[in-house]
């Protein structure tokens, strides 16, 4: 019997660096952005944009950051993000001062790493401006984004918000 040498699977990767961009929303890429959709499944874990928005519009006092988020190739934006910027913290209600309010990747351009970069680039941004901290929090359940946000190294504090999420913590040492 002649033996063949098992072949290992071949596996594309790519060791470029993802690289994001965090720009406003505007006239000319609002309605892009208002198009951004999870995938199925995933709207328990993250509004929609539209929800998102009027969250920020309902608690000017979190100081509210958008901003749409685009990657080397698409022309379109990939992604969404929402950040409390430096806000006076009234828990529950308003988390901070640095919170990672919301992180949503369209499903057409998740497991790229966007989503990783977002939070990297977040995180680098809150730090220049002093941020010790980065906090966010997700729903305690199978298939949200807990995994997600332990890999890019966030603990959980033990604390929950109003809506029973829990909250995690992201440290910033200094530069």
């Amino acid at each position: 019997m002649i033996s063949r040498a098992r072949r290992p699977t071949v596996m594309a990767c790519s060791l470029a660096a993802v690289v994001v961009t965090l720009q406003e929303i505007t006239g000319e890429n609002r309605e892009a952005v208002l198009a951004l959709r999870v995938a199925p499944g995933q709207e328990r874990f993250v509004s929609s944009v539209q929800d998102s928005l009027g969250e920020a519009a309902a608690y000017p006092h979190a100081k509210p950051w958008c901003r749409a988020v685009f990657a080397t190739g698409p022309a379109e934006p990939v992604g969404f993000v929402m950040v409390s910027w430096n806000c006076e913290p009234q828990p529950p209600e308003i988390i901070g001062p640095w919170f990672l309010w919301k992180l949503l990747i369209d499903e057409r351009f998740q497991g790229r790493g966007y989503g990783a970069a977002v939070v990297r680039q977040i995180a680098e941004l809150v730090r220049a401006e002093g941020a010790t901290e980065l906090l966010t929090s997700c729903v305690p359940e199978d298939g949200g984004p807990a995994g997600f946000y332990q890999r890019l190294g966030f603990v959980p504090t033990g604390e929950l918000d109003d809506h029973g999420e829990v909250i995690m913590r992201l440290g910033l040492p200094s530069a």
